[in-house]
């Protein structure tokens, strides 16, 4: 059972790739303190959206095998 999770901006510099597939985790914020410590990711999970299935999605959202997972950063623009 596994997951798709897709970086943008600075934590797609700092994974490398754009997505990966990983084992269905058990919650969101436990999958992204593993990414966290696995590469490097400095932005705390409350400065960032997270999207489920291309929706934004609240933290305790419930996940599904074959879900897609989005973490987004903030973003500058001008």
């Amino acid at each position: 059972m596994s997951v798709t999770v897709l970086y943008f901006a600075s934590l797609r510099d700092a994974a490398g790739v754009d997505r990966e597939q990983l084992p269905l985790p058990e919650s969101l914020d436990a999958l992204y303190a593993e990414l966290a410590v696995r590469h490097g990711f400095s932005l705390p999970a409350a400065k960032l959206r997270v999207a489920v299935d291309g929706a934004f999605a609240r933290w305790d959202s419930p996940l599904r095998e074959g879900c897609e997972i989005a973490f987004i950063p903030p973003v500058s623009g001008g």
